[in-house]
Order: C-alpha cells, then structure tokens, then sequence
C-alpha cells in the first residue's frame, strides 16, 4: 500500500500546547491525582441570567433552527456597534463596519486569508498568543518576531521594529490589555501603531478580549486613534468579559472594505452561528451593566489574584503588581534552568498546573502564567499544596 503523508503545513507546526498537556492531565486524573488546573483563561463564572433566559426563549422557537447569513443577525451586529460606543466612545457603522466572529482563532484565520499571500510576512510579538504564528504558518506566512520586554512595559519597541526590513509585511499582530504579560493597553501606543501603519501600508490588527478584567481606568480601543479604522481592525470578544468562552461569539470592527474582504473570505469557509447565541449575546452586550461587570470582571478576579499573588511569592517569582487581565505573569528565579522545569516540579510534587511562558515565545522562557479562572477554594487548595511541596 503506498505511503499517505499529510500535507507539508501539517509539518509546519505542533499540536498545540494545552490540547498535549491536557491529555497528560487526564491521565494523571484517572490515577486519581486530582490536578488543580490554574493554566487556561475558560471563565467559570456563569453569563448574565438574561442571556441564557433570552439563549433559552429562542432555541424553544421552531424557526430559530435554520441557517443564519454569514455576516450575523441585524441584532447582534447592531448590539456590537452599541458596545463599542457606549464603552470605547468608538462609532461603527453595524451593517458594514462589524463583522461577527465565532473566535479569535478563526478571525485571525480569515484575516490571514484575506491580507497575506504565500511568502508574505507577518509581525508577530514574542511573547504573544502562539496562534499568532501557527495560523500564519499554516497558510504559508512567514513569521517575523518582535520583541516584547518587562523594561518597556510589555510595549512594542519602535525603534527595533523599524529597523525591521518590513518591504513583505503586511499584518502586525498587537494584542493589549496583553496577554500573557498582563501589560495594559496605552493611548500612547496605540497613536504610535496607527502611525507605523500608515507609514508602511502594513494592517495593524489588535486583539482586545481583555480591556474590562481587573482594569479600573477606562477602557481603551485602538479604534478610538483618529485615523486608526483606515489602516487597523480590532478583534473583541464575549468570552472574557462576559463570561461565554464556550459560546464561541467575538467581532472584529475596522472599515467598510476590510470588513468585506473578511466577510468574502469567510463565506466561503462557514455559514451563520446558531440564531438564539446570537440573539442571546446581542441581549448581553445590551443588558450587562456596570453593576455586573464590576462584580464579575473586577471584584471576582481581585479576590483571586491575592491568593495567585501568594503562590508565585511562594514560588520565589517575582511579578509587577500593575498588570490586568485573567492571568498573572511572573519571573521565575535563577535557580531553575527554565519556566518548564518550575512548572513540571508543581505539576508532579503538587499537583497544580500552571502554565510554562515558553509556549509563548523564546521572550518568556523565564516566565510562568497562573489563571485566575479557578474557584476561589481551588486556588487555596493550590496555595496549600504548593507550601507543602518538597
């Protein structure tokens, strides 16, 4: 029989992370070993109840059940539109300036598609999120890095990026509130990206799941640059802020012929998500109010992080205690070779799981990420195991 081999993108990258590890975790769990899981950003906390009453009420209609268009119900687009100005101060036209998502993940996948030919470049930064690169990899981008630090805050360094032959760049990856690092978004970095943009004729693209979680100042989109929907699109996202990471609901925002390029793109490779999600997130983005994100993106997460502050004082990691979002960032100390080795060392003498920075990129090697998307008992317990490890 001859020899099928999978096609060379397959090659191109690994499986990704989380999606081994948990398969070791299982493991460990069917021998009984109860692993805490501190490592993935999936709220446990529950949407707001009108969401899943309004989720409930349309799923019980019989005409709810068929294909939706691509570009998502008038609802929901305008419920974005709504979201973005009474949070962000950002207008959007909802019929051609919004385009609903089922995910970060696949908007970068249609973004990809739609700006960047085989050969073309990418910037991506290091550390970040590694779809960043292995998307771009599989439709045969390729990947040129910048460099994040904890010196500048966790903000792209222009002066570096400049020196950057970019002559094949035709996206820029950002990402703030950051994640992994907890950096927050700046007005200052956001002008400077809408700048470097129009100067090269390169589609900044930001990422912004995390702009409400564990941050009091106001929120920030790079869309709120004058200028900025000329030349950058903004992804966000309901699974962060409102607590509905299952529900596969995001959007990305920019002008008129960005969108249409995405939605070309994205009509071809799926249809509309189920009617009552959409008309269920359009009934959050509405309804969820200041009292509900206070307590669900800041109270909630406050009591956690004291205790996630705790464990990685125990681990002798050393962190900035300005960072935002559902993750704290820490530096590990010199006396293990890497993040790996510390998070391997928990893994099996204290069974908690935490996630090693190397995933990130060569820039967090020395890194180590909790998430906060654990019970408060939980993350106790882990507390607990990791002060009796040997």
């Amino acid at each position: 029989m001859k020899v099928v081999k999978p096609a060379d993108r397959v090659l191109a990258v690994q499986e990704y992370y989380f999606s081994r590890k948990l398969k070791e975790i299982a493991r460990l769990n069917e021998q009984g070993q109860d692993i805490i899981s501190l490592a993935i950003g999936s709220p446990d906390l529950p949407p707001s109840a009108q969401t899943v009453e309004k989720l409930c009420e349309v799923a019980r209609q019989p005409a709810a059940h068929g294909y939706q268009p691509t570009m998502g119900t008038t609802e929901l687009r305008e419920a974005m539109a709504g979201f973005y100005q009474r949070w962000y101060g950002v207008e959007l036209d909802p019929k051609s300036e919004i385009q609903p998502l089922i995910g970060s993940k696949e908007g970068i996948l249609h973004t990809t598609l739609a700006f960047v030919n085989p050969g073309e470049q990418v910037l991506v930064p290091n550390p970040g999120y590694p779809t960043y690169t292995s998307l771009s990899k599989l439709l045969g981008a390729e990947v040129v890095n910048y460099d994040l630090c904890e010196e500048n805050g966790w903000q792209p360094d222009f002066e570096q990026i400049e020196q950057i032959d970019l002559s094949r760049v035709r996206l820029m990856w950002t990402n703030y509130p950051n994640m992994p690092t907890g950096g927050n978004a700046q007005r200052a970095t956001y002008e400077r990206l809408v700048d470097f943009a129009k100067r090269h004729g390169i589609v900044v693209v930001n990422d912004n799941p995390y702009s409400f979680i564990l941050n009091e100042g106001k929120k920030l989109s790079i869309l709120q640059v004058p200028g900025a929907k000329e030349c950058c699109i903004e992804f966000n996202s309901m699974s962060k802020a409102y607590n509905m990471p299952g529900w596969r609901v995001g959007l990305c925002a920019s002008n008129a012929t960005f969108i249409s390029w995405i939605l070309k793109v994205k009509s071809n490779i799926d249809s509309g998500t189920f009617k009552a999600i959409q008309l269920a997130a359009a009934e959050a983005y509405r309804t969820n109010d200041d009292a509900w994100h206070r307590e669900y993106n800041f109270n909630v997460y406050h009591r956690r992080r004291e205790t996630a502050e705790q464990i990685m004082r125990e681990l002798g990691c050393e962190f900035d205690p300005h960072q935002v979002g559902m993750f704290l960032w820490g530096h590990i100390p010199d006396c293990y070779s890497d993040a790996e080795e510390l998070t391997e060392k928990v893994l099996y003498n204290a069974r908690v799981f935490l996630t090693p920075g190397f995933i990130f990129g060569s820039n967090g090697k020395r890194y180590i990420r909790i998430s906060l998307c654990a019970k408060d008992e939980r993350l106790k317990e882990a507390l607990a195991r990791i002060r009796q490890m040997k």
